[in-house]
């Protein structure tokens, strides 16, 4: 889902009706005390950013709910995090404006939610927002009825009326009107609604339901992301574009079940373009590393600037994978980028991993304003500046500037498209994008082909130097249990596949860290989330937030992925009894498949089970590889059960529409093909090469009298070795 206006405004049809009135207000002009309300109190930075607005928010919990209902007045509920980039636009032009908040403190209860502490929360009203709407994102602006049921909702507004789209004041006011003269209707159409979001959200397997075929699950899947490819650009829609870990992921599946076919020719060919555009292409840092969150057009360019942890735990596998396939270095590359990005700027020094970086930032620092993508992006003046020395053997009067202004397309009055920058953020500004090959750049400037990465990172060197005496985004010190399983399998994934022992050992550190800090061992339960404290302390809500099923799930993969990198028995016990804990937590016994929260909680008043894979996979979908991966370490047989079930629920979606749960689609075929075990036994080099890369090991062939590898996850494909003979006989020399 988007942030902002850039999904089409039919999300406000619920409002058509509504008659043009007051523009917004103003913020209160500086000098003047602040306001603060009950947000201060609280440990999210979302909410902290909040908590001096004139509107008297509230957390969400029991204090609102009694005022609510105490006072007879409407909820507001108010979803975001603290990066979103149209989140910021709105506080600014209406959650700071005196006007504004007087209103919504005379006519409702006003609730912030950060959507990444209650994923719960978010997913009934997103899911209520998007069935009413036709779309959705963040920030996500619901009213609700006293006892917490939506009658009305959108996304952004703007303050005042404009063009086609109803202002946020003429929004309030009107609610506030039909509460007054039509509440019994509101109430009978919350009831409804409510219901109806019930039924048509239910996912259960239909009587004796088997799990789906997987031939016919993975053709579908494969022939729907085919339809949809970028041939030029890579990726698998126009614009916006997502890096989207799991369709590649998929394709990468479907190569190693197809691989002498030319669909899985075609298979590995769209995931390692795509992976080679997005790494060449302004939606990654080219001077400061890591990935931002997507970009707004077809060619990768010009990005939402936020960083988010799970792109980057996601992506620093995959690349690895596209590595251990492919053999070329330049996915390694990207790789080892990506985590050094997030060993440098997201990390906490207890060993867990922040959540973000914004979007927006000072330009400068006198500046009074934030703008988007300002710590990235740059002038050509600036590079020529920074970047004037002489190349030697180039071309008479070539500059290293001009050497890497070519090569990252950089232009005089600016590189970025207007339509892409609808508030005139970037004008005159370049967002750096590999325009050209290496050999192209080389040849342009008459420069020796080695020459060339030298000079490049020797500017790059330079522009982060410079770059560090810029005012930095607003970094989201919260750590999340299940983004740090993310990022804990990035790095354990990307450590075995690259042999690098350090990075298995920073992936244990953080796993260590999650035991300490986001697990309690009394209850045997993980906690959703923890705080970067003052000095630098760990430190957590009064009242913790309870671990989701996204939580369980993204740790209980974490820690086998861990365990097959480092062979530390811990790791594994671990995942087991979080696996246990999971099953009693989140099961349903009679549609199957996992909740994706607990039972119990009167405020949330619909348990989902999330049925679409999407920046993230969705949790349902990672656990069936997660249970055969139990099953297969313990022999405790009912978790291949439960994997079936839970494929039996999602059947109808996944024959019809896969494209929607691509990676449950390789699950299907994890499922149907089975896991192999392989043990391996050689001597000297042999033994050394495949240790390393025994976790990512799917086949071996005999090629000029050595033993090649050909990898990925042996959770992905199946091994074609039917006997230890077999065996032998590849390995022998």
């Amino acid at each position: 889902m988007l942030a902002g206006p850039l999904r089409s405004a039919r999300r406000c049809t619920f409002l058509t009706g509504l008659a043009a009135m007051a523009t917004g207000g103003s913020p209160s002009p500086p000098g003047v005390p602040r306001h603060t309300n009950r947000l201060i109190n609280e440990k999210s930075p979302y909410l902290l950013q909040h908590a001096h607005n004139p509107v008297d928010w509230y957390p969400w919990g029991q204090e609102a709910f009694d005022k609510a209902k105490k006072e007879n007045k409407v909820i507001f509920l108010s979803v975001g995090y603290s990066t979103c980039h149209w989140c910021h636009v709105m506080e600014e032009e209406s959650f700071k404006s005196k006007e504004i908040g007087e209103i919504m403190n005379k006519h409702f209860v006003c609730i912030k939610v950060d959507r990444e502490e209650r994923p719960d929360v978010d997913r009934v009203y997103m899911t209520f927002v998007q069935a009413t709407s036709g779309g959705g994102g963040w920030p996500m602006s619901v009213w609700l009825t006293p006892d917490l049921k939506p009658f009305a909702g959108g996304t952004y507004f703007p303050p005042e009326d404009r063009f086609h789209r109803v202002g946020f004041r003429t929004v309030l006011l009107r609610i506030a009107e039909q509460w007054k003269e039509n509440k019994d209707a509101l109430l009978e159409s919350s009831h409804r609604i409510l219901e109806a979001l019930r039924q048509t959200s239910e996912i259960r397997a239909q009587g004796q339901e088997s799990p789906p075929p997987s031939k016919e699950v993975m053709d579908t899947c494969f022939q729907q992301l085919s339809r949809s490819y970028d041939e030029d650009y890579g990726g698998f829609s126009q614009a916006p574009k997502f890096p989207t870990p799991v369709n590649l992921n998929f394709m990468f599946t479907y190569w190693a079940l197809h691989q002498t076919t030319p669909e899985g020719a075609r298979a590995l060919q769209m995931a390692l373009h795509t992976l080679k555009m997005m790494a060449h292409g302004g939606i990654h840092d080219h001077i400061g590393q890591g990935f931002h969150r997507y970009s707004t057009d077809q060619h990768w360019h010009v990005p939402h600037f936020e960083k988010m942890l799970y792109d980057q735990g996601q992506l620093a596998a995959v690349y690895s994978r596209a590595f251990q396939i492919s053999g070329d270095k330049f996915f390694a590359d990207v790789a080892h980028d990506i985590l050094l990005y997030v060993s440098r700027d997201l990390s906490d020094q207890a060993g867990g991993f922040y959540s973000a970086e914004d979007a927006d930032s000072y330009p400068t620092t006198t500046s009074k304003e934030k703008r988007e993508g300002a710590f990235c992006v740059w002038e050509a003046k600036e590079l020529q500046a920074l970047l004037p020395d002489p190349v030697e053997g180039a071309t008479e009067g070539t500059t290293l500037g001009d050497v890497f202004m070519h090569h990252y397309g950089v232009k005089e009055n600016g590189n970025v498209d207007p339509m892409q920058d609808p508030h005139e953020e970037l004008k005159g500004k370049n967002v750096l994008i590999a325009r050209s090959s290496p050999e192209l750049t080389a040849a342009r400037f008459g420069l020796e082909p080695g020459r060339l990465d030298a000079l490049l990172q020797e500017c790059r060197h330079r522009l982060c130097t410079a770059r560090a005496q810029r005012p930095r985004p607003h970094l989201d010190s919260k750590m999340l249990a299940a983004w740090n399983g993310l990022m804990i399998s990035g790095f354990a994934q990307a450590g075995a596949a690259l042999a690098e022992q350090g990075y298995v050992q920073r992936a244990a550190q953080a796993a260590a860290f999650l035991r300490t800090h986001l697990f309690d061992p009394d209850s045997g339960r993980l906690l959703r989330s923890c705080y970067r404290g003052k000095d630098n302390s760990v430190e957590k809500s009064a009242v913790p937030i309870q671990g989701f099923l996204e939580d369980y799930v993204f740790v209980i993969q974490a820690l086998f992925d861990l365990y097959e990198a480092s062979l530390e028995q811990d790791w594994l016990e671990w995942a087991l009894h979080l696996q246990h804990m999971q099953d009693k937590l989140f099961w349903d016994p009679k549609g199957f498949a996992y909740f994706s929260s607990e039972a119990g909680d009167p405020s949330v008043l619909l348990r989902l089970k999330g049925d679409q894979d999407g920046a993230e996979p969705t949790a349902n979908s990672v656990t069936v590889t997660n249970l055969l991966r139990a099953a297969c370490y313990s022999g405790h047989m009912d978790w291949v059960e439960k994997a079936g079930q839970i494929l039996a629920a999602f059947s109808e979606r996944l024959k019809k529409i896969p494209i929607a749960l691509p990676e449950m689609a390789r699950a299907t075929a994890i499922f149907h093909q089975t896991l192999k075990q392989v043990l391996m036994l050689a001597d000297g080099d042999s033994a050394g090469f495949l240790y390393r890369q025994l976790p990512f090991l799917a086949s071996l062939e005999r090629k000029d009298g050595k033993a090649t590898a050909y990898l990925c996850s042996n959770f992905t494909c199946s091994l074609p070795v039917t006997s230890a003979q077999e065996l032998r006989g590849m390995l022998s020399p």
